[in-house]
């Protein structure tokens, strides 16, 4: 079975080449938006017990890293209005604002043996793996605002990942750590069968 999932995902590789970006059609999901995550209740950061939140931008990298909302939000900035693909079928269309991964990798130095980046979240320890490819797509951010405002706890605030270029599944809520790594792991749904790469 890894064998033949490397070996999708080599072909997935040729044909999703990460030159295409996409361009949402239809009309905003706004609230009919679909909210996920593993805990039992909505996952929100409680900054009596676990102090402010910051995302920590660390390993393969030059100069490790930690961000508050603040910091994110005064970086170069993209606003995109895309598809949300997922694994069962259904997509709906969002706009977000956030920056974008290869930015904070410039920003932090990411070093030429980081191949894959790990994103970790407070929602149970989740957490998903990317190639790095991917992780650098233009269209790949750590989103703060959906639909012109700041995310609420529903929709993975204070930061999200979010990028059409892959299944929703590999789109790590309620972030915590971006990991450069030189190998990679696994995820919270990779590790149960579902499909590493997940490209769309």
């Amino acid at each position: 079975m890894r064998f033949a999932e490397r070996q999708n995902e080599v072909v997935e590789r040729w044909l999703l080449r990460h030159t295409a970006m996409n361009h949402a059609q239809g009309h905003n999901a706004g609230n009919a938006f679909p909210m996920y995550f593993i805990s039992k209740t909505v996952p929100t950061w409680d900054t009596a017990t676990r102090g402010p939140w910051t995302l920590e931008v660390s390993g393969l990298v030059d100069r490790p890293m930690r961000f508050t909302l603040e910091d994110l939000v005064k970086l170069p900035s993209r606003r995109q209005r895309v598809d949300h693909f997922c694994v069962e079928g259904w997509n709906a269309v969002a706009e977000w604002w956030g920056v974008r991964v290869s930015e904070l990798a410039r920003v932090v130095g990411a070093r030429a043996d980081a191949r894959y980046v790990d994103f970790r979240s407070f929602d149970s320890d989740f957490h998903e793996s990317w190639d790095l490819e991917s992780a650098t797509h233009p269209q790949t951010i750590v989103a703060y605002a959906k639909d012109g405002k700041f995310l609420p706890a529903g929709y993975g605030a204070p930061a999200r990942l979010h990028s059409p270029i892959k299944l929703g599944y590999k789109n790590t809520k309620y972030l915590t750590s971006v990991v450069f790594m030189e190998k990679r792991n696994g995820g919270y749904w990779s590790d149960q069968g579902y499909e590493w790469y997940a490209g769309t």
